[in-house]
């Protein structure tokens, strides 16, 4: 957990171009295992994110980690992509 204290008056906010390459590493992170646990399905949506916004390796990950994954969870990926679309 966060133990720092955030100065709001330096703060600045994340620019709209910075949210691909933010949406890509989220893609990443589950791919990768980095939490102990490969979750593609979670993978799949954020590289689906990614590619939405324009970051073009996503596409190709999103490529490959659907290559490992069934119908269903391709499905799920696309659900959930679309869910985080409408609150974000």
């Amino acid at each position: 957990m966060f133990q720092g204290q955030i100065d709001f008056d330096t703060v600045v906010p994340v620019g709209a171009d910075a949210i691909q390459d933010i949406l890509f590493e989220r893609g990443l992170y589950w791919a990768s295992g980095r939490a102990g646990l490969v979750d593609l399905v979670a993978a799949h949506k954020w590289f689906n994110l990614a590619a939405l916004k324009g970051h073009a390796e996503a596409i190709a990950m999103r490529r490959e980690v659907a290559a490992l994954m069934s119908e269903a969870e391709i499905v799920a990926a696309q659900r959930d992509a679309r869910a985080w679309m409408t609150v974000h």
